[in-house]
């Protein structure tokens, strides 16, 4: 009997079109937009890029050749270097076409057009190396004999500090956290599913709930039948909805992939069991239910930054506990912490979250559930 139950379980959820939309198409459509609207915004804008800059010699300065081309052989350099007249260096600074002008002549000198990061991060170079020029030439000055030495030694030190070390092994685009949010917006979505397990339990809200309130198949079972094949639907939407976004829109979830697979399905069960508790408790129709859970599913989403990105920072100021608790802020949180940190301690501690979450919702949506009974159907 209960795996009669399970199998017209599954067959409702193939041909609900609610479910279609809202699980399947509405993420495709959503997510299209933002890889359209955020795709290319961090490698424009943020991911850093080699610093155009003219060098003008008006003077022979080997060593400080010899650094600019080792920092050029690199495979990220730091500098892309012009070595140009002063009047072109002046006209490229003009049309934006290099950050600086770097002067050799006996000493260095830097001109730049505007105050901000990259021109700071050419001020600091040129400052290092004349600091580390001078200590060269007064080792220099005291052993002539190991001027060569020196030299190399001034070069590699210079080159190995320009060097690139990656805060993380993750992607650190600020603006996949979008795709956090849409695939935990998905998740809490499946509480539609899990509210329709209490409208067919219920005899007072559907003709549904109330021929199987009457059948002689006992309540726990046919309430564990929907649960079980409500959550096989939101694990294959969610499977769907994270195979489209990672192969299809080519969203870099990091180095760990397999591991988003399992994490958005147990926020998928979490979804279902939120939708479960809330429609076993509320003693309202089914519109009034889903106005409910709609509104509070995109109150939460609104929360965790899914329409403002800094929403969950100025959240974590305000109320720091607020995010600890709100289900969607746990998920996309589950997937930043997979993504970003080399361990797996913040991860686990957002998975054995959602996990308890959702076996409180469950239990507390089952006892309800199982505590209704009718004077006369």
């Amino acid at each position: 009997m209960f795996l009669h139950l399970l199998k017209y379980e599954l067959k409702f959820g193939l041909r609900n079109k609610d479910l279609i939309i809202w699980l399947v198409l509405f993420p495709i459509v959503l997510g299209t937009f933002f890889k359209v609207a955020f795709g290319s915004i961090y490698e424009k804008n943020d991911k850093f890029s080699s610093i155009p800059v003219a060098v003008v010699e008006k003077s022979e300065n080997p060593a400080f050749k010899q650094v600019l081309d080792g920092i050029e052989s690199s495979n990220e350099p730091f500098l892309k270097v012009n070595y140009v007249t002063r009047e072109k260096a002046e006209k490229l600074l003009d049309d934006g076409d290099v950050e600086g002008i770097i002067v050799s002549d006996g000493e260095l000198s830097l001109t730049v057009k505007e105050k901000g990061l990259r021109e700071t991060m050419l001020k600091l170079f040129v400052e290092q190396y004349k600091v580390r020029e001078k200590i060269a030439m007064d080792a220099i000055n005291t052993s002539p004999e190991k001027a060569q030495e020196v030299i190399t030694s001034l070069t590699s030190e210079t080159v190995s500090s320009c060097r690139k070390i990656p805060l993380t092994q993750g992607n650190p685009d600020v603006y996949i956290q979008y795709f956090y949010n849409l695939i935990a917006m998905v998740a809490m979505f499946g509480c539609m599913t899990g509210m329709h397990i209490t409208m067919q339990n219920q005899a007072d809200l559907s003709a549904l709930g109330a021929r199987n309130n009457c059948s002689p198949v006992p309540k726990s079972k046919s309430v564990l039948a929907s649960l079980l094949g409500s959550f096989i639907m939101q694990t294959l939407c969610m499977v769907l909805c994270v195979t489209f976004l990672a192969f299809v829109l080519k969203t870099d979830f990091g180095d760990r992939l397999w591991l988003v697979y399992p994490t958005a399905v147990l926020g998928g069960i979490l979804g279902v069991t939120f939708g479960f508790m809330v429609g076993s408790l509320a003693r309202v129709g089914e519109k009034t239910k889903i106005a409910i859970l709609m509104t509070v599913t995109m109150s939460l989403c609104f929360c965790s930054g899914l329409m403002m990105g800094n929403m969950k920072a100025v959240i974590a100021a305000k109320i720091p506990w607020f995010n600890n608790i709100n289900p969607v802020a746990v998920i996309s949180d589950s997937f930043y912490c997979l993504n970003i940190y080399e361990d797996y301690d913040r991860f686990i501690t957002k998975l054995i979250t959602m996990a308890v979450t959702a076996v409180i919702f469950a239990v507390l949506g089952f006892l309800v559930s199982r505590r209704k009974k009718y004077a006369s159907i």
